[in-house]
């Protein structure tokens, strides 16, 4: 949950309990492994989102698709210009 406190236009909650990433249409995506892009000012949210999740279930990636923060990161997260959730 604590992804929506810091992330609600990219993170929201479902009826099932469980946060999903959501599009720039405010749709979830409730597939497993569904990304969005995450929009400039959310970037530094999304990212601590994912330092911070419990969970381990937010994986962050550059326009690349290289791992910037999440489980699979390792290192000092930097802040890209384009990112995905």
């Amino acid at each position: 949950g604590l992804c929506v406190q810091y992330a609600g236009d990219v993170f929201e909650f479902d009826v099932d309990g469980l946060a999903y990433v959501k599009g720039a249409d405010g749709e979830m995506r409730l597939e497993p492994g569904a990304t969005v892009d995450v929009p400039e000012g959310l970037v530094a949210a999304v990212i601590d989102s994912a330092i911070e999740c419990p969970g381990e279930c937010i994986h962050v990636t550059d326009a690349a698709g290289k791992a910037v923060a999440g489980p699979e990161f390792v290192g000092m997260p930097q802040v890209p210009s384009r990112i995905s959730a």
